[in-house]
């Protein structure tokens, strides 16, 4: 437990490191805080924090800086939330440009404006069955393969085969196909999923197996290669901590190439609500020390199915990627619960 004095000099350390980027000295202390305190009462305090794990004093210097525990305490009870939104936010339209988009686009989009807002890298990692079709076929290889053609409304054309219990000839192929994009063109699978699940009793059996059969045949492919969607890697090279040690550099850039690396690290908090804060070196959930991810869930028609965040460096403004990555998963629901 640290009392009052303690948790002053702690909390203005922590602030005056993440905005100057250099070590802290007891008179900077001094005159931040306000506290009639002397050199030496400073001094001590600081000796304390060290002792505790809480600060840690650079070889180059006379003056303090966090640890991952110093941080991790200050992000858990000494962190002030700004009360107002984002500026730069209301004066880019960001929730407009959201809404007006395609689902990819919209994915896409909010990676970048997590980095651009940040600075750091925006990640998103793609909900499973999201993938929107405007035009499907299906194409009969061998007997019981069918290659499954789907085109996105961006163009995009992603090829899958399913291996179905039966065979089907290729004029029930093309009756299906015919079928879906007739009805449900311009759907998510997961949409396509429940409103078969509703209209079996009006269609012919095969031609529901079919379907079904496509729709799930996809969700498994994804389900192999969940993708996570990244942008800004580059800011890296700006910052100090990285740019100073090439070896941390090089797992971060290792780390983003690996992307089902990338995800886990995002869905290491789970399904939980609100936003949450892994700072590397404290556990094995962050595997690169100097690390910090923010993350926050997102919700389709209020079920979260996915997460994003920011990874950056410990030195981060946590309050500030607070509001960058609740923003960000508010818009990012309500644009993709419109194309439902």
């Amino acid at each position: 437990m640290l009392d009052d004095r303690a948790k002053v000099l702690l909390k203005t350390l922590v602030e005056r490191y993440i905005a100057d980027g250099q070590p802290v000295g007891s008179r900077t202390l001094s005159k931040e805080t306000g506290l009639t305190l002397s050199p030496a009462t400073i001094r001590n305090v600081m000796s304390d924090l060290e002792d505790l794990g809480l600060i840690t004093s650079p070889h180059t210097s006379a003056g303090r800086v966090p640890t991952a525990k110093g941080y991790r305490l200050f992000v858990d009870t000494m962190l002030t939330l700004p009360q107002n939104d984002l500026a730069e936010w209301r004066e880019l339209g960001e929730g407009e440009r959201l809404s007006g988009e395609q689902p990819s686009r919209v994915l896409t989009h909010a990676a970048q404006m997590i980095s651009s807002l940040s600075q750091f890298v925006g990640v998103v990692v793609v909900p499973k069955g999201n993938v929107v079709f405007r035009h499907i076929e299906f194409l009969s290889l061998s007997e019981r393969r069918i290659l499954v053609i789907i085109v996105t409304p961006d163009g995009d054309v992603q090829n899958r085969v399913m291996h179905p219990n039966v065979d089907y000839s290729q004029t029930q192929l093309t009756e299906a196909a015919n079928f879906l994009n007739a009805h449900y063109a311009g759907l998510t699978l997961d949409a396509v999923r429940a409103r078969l699940k509703g209209e079996v009793e009006s269609l012919r059996s095969e031609i529901v197996e079919l379907m079904q059969a496509a729709v799930s045949a996809t969700d498994e492919e994804q389900e192999a290669q969940a993708d996570v969607l990244i942008a800004g890697e580059r800011n890296l090279l700006l910052v100090n901590e990285f740019s100073a040690d090439l070896n941390n550099l090089r797992r971060m850039f290792d780390l983003f190439e690996q992307k089902t690396q990338v995800m886990r690290l995002l869905e290491g908090s789970g399904q939980a609500d609100g936003v949450r804060i892994f700072i590397g070196g404290e556990s094995r959930v962050v595997p690169v020390e100097d690390v910090s991810i923010v993350s926050a869930p997102y919700e389709v028609d209020g079920r979260i199915v996915g997460r994003l965040g920011v990874i950056g460096p410990q030195r981060m403004a946590y309050d500030r990627m607070i509001q960058i990555v609740s923003l960000t998963s508010k818009m990012l629901g309500n644009a993709l619960s419109h194309h439902r």
